[in-house]
């Protein structure tokens, strides 16, 4: 999750009076691809699951915890591993991370059992947790500040880029060779990261620590409170349906395994464009676009879970609701910075932990609705959380006068 990180940070970083060459651009795109393996890794068992969970003899609401699991341990794991590296070179805790990150996709790959896999997705979810936490503020550090956003794009293009490519193509690897050389391929992926991460990233040693007394602060701003009310309800809306996105179109759509798979890459093409669209709209009105992102993902989902049956139609919801994904991180980042913009970095941490718990609740409430109701239910409870965010936004979220400034409205 983007950390704009402040100019006197940028400025002892060693690449900062130097971004004119191509070194300082190399390590930010390492640090890029790192986060398209990251969102490749975590979202891989979605395009997977009904092979994995037939191999494995569970039911799909059981594989669901392949992203509950991680979404746990990264919740822990963005606190925890932010503090508890507080004097830690950056450059030693991204390369551990990547580490990790090899080390947890091998070990799906090679798992006898569903224990073993469960096992390699909590390593993934410390890597995943640390990565958000720590390593997307890396970019701004690695160039000057005047192509800090220019360096932050380029990450969280990794992360649109794992969207779009990575896990539609895990999901079409997994089709033809099986779903283990998917995971294989991923770890494969992960060592060429930390190769490149290991010789381009300098030196970063840490410019702040994050104490974890700051964090109960953010509560007390309203607005910061709304903002994370409305990110649970949002990721655990979005993954209790998303988890799920492939069961439903190959039981009830009666879509092939190819044509899931080339499902998966138009909801990610249209989340490419849903982010740029997002990012446009939150620029100007962020409580525009988080409302408008509810309606959508919510309006979608639940329409599908109605009009799903018909193939055509389904797809065509798909592509809306992927537009809405794509909208939806950079609508929730941008409310949370500009309700604690004093507050970046802890209030970065605390964002993160609600992200991975609201992603795992999510996965695991879709997973109990399939297994109790059909999977046509896991788009109701997820169309159901979303709306509610689009509510809630619409009816607290306008703008109001705080006690202590009399007249000052918190922008909304």
């Amino acid at each position: 999750m983007q950390v704009p990180s402040n100019s006197s940070a940028q400025a002892n970083t060693p690449a900062a009076s130097d971004d004119a060459t191509v070194a300082p651009w190399l390590a930010v795109l390492s640090v890029g691809i790192g986060a398209f393996a990251l969102v490749t890794s975590e979202f891989l068992p979605v395009g997977l699951l009904p092979a994995m969970a037939a191999e494995l003899a569970i039911s799909k609401g059981q594989a669901g915890l392949m992203i509950t699991t991680p979404g746990i341990v990264a919740a822990f794991a963005a606190i925890f591993v932010t503090v508890g590296s507080g004097r830690l070179d950056r450059r030693i805790v991204l390369l551990a991370l990547t580490a990790l990150l090899v080390a947890s996709n091998l070990l799906v790959a090679l798992a006898p059992s569903y224990a073993w896999i469960l096992l390699g997705r909590a390593m993934l979810g410390v890597g995943v947790g640390g990565f958000w936490a720590i390593g997307s503020a890396i970019g701004p550090r690695l160039v000057s500040p005047q192509h800090a956003s220019r360096a932050m794009s380029i990450i969280f293009a990794g992360v649109s880029l794992g969207t779009v490519a990575g896990v539609p193509a895990g999901a079409l690897v997994g089709e033809l060779v099986g779903w283990r050389v998917a995971f294989g391929g991923a770890s494969a992926i992960a060592v060429l990261v930390f190769i490149g991460q290991l010789f381009l990233l300098p030196k970063l040693p840490p410019t702040q620590a994050i104490r974890l007394r700051q964090l109960p602060m953010i509560f007390g701003i309203r607005k910061a409170r709304l903002g994370l009310i409305a990110t649970a309800m949002l990721f655990t809306g979005q993954f209790a349906a998303y988890t799920y996105i492939a069961p439903f179109l190959t039981q009830i759509s009666h879509l092939s395994a190819a044509t899931v798979s080339a499902m998966l890459l138009v909801y990610g093409a249209s989340g490419f464009i849903g982010n740029i669209a997002g990012g446009w709209v939150a620029g100007r009105h962020e409580r525009a676009a988080l409302l408008v992102t509810g309606a959508i993902l919510g309006i979608s989902t639940l329409a599908l879970a109605a009009l799903g049956s018909h193939a055509f139609t389904a797809m065509l919801l798909v592509a809306i609701w992927g537009f809405g994904f794509g909208a939806m991180p950079i609508a929730v980042q941008t409310w949370m910075f500009k309700a604690a913009p004093h507050l970046m970095e802890g209030s970065s941490a605390l964002f993160v932990a609600i992200v991975q718990v609201s992603l795992a609740s999510g996965a695991l409430l879709g997973g109990l609705a399939v297994d109790h109701l059909g999977v046509a239910s896991a788009m109701v409870v997820g169309g159901l959380f979303a709306l509610g965010c689009a509510l809630t936004i619409g009816i607290f979220g306008k703008p109001q006068a705080t006690a202590a400034a009399g007249a000052t409205a918190c922008e909304a």
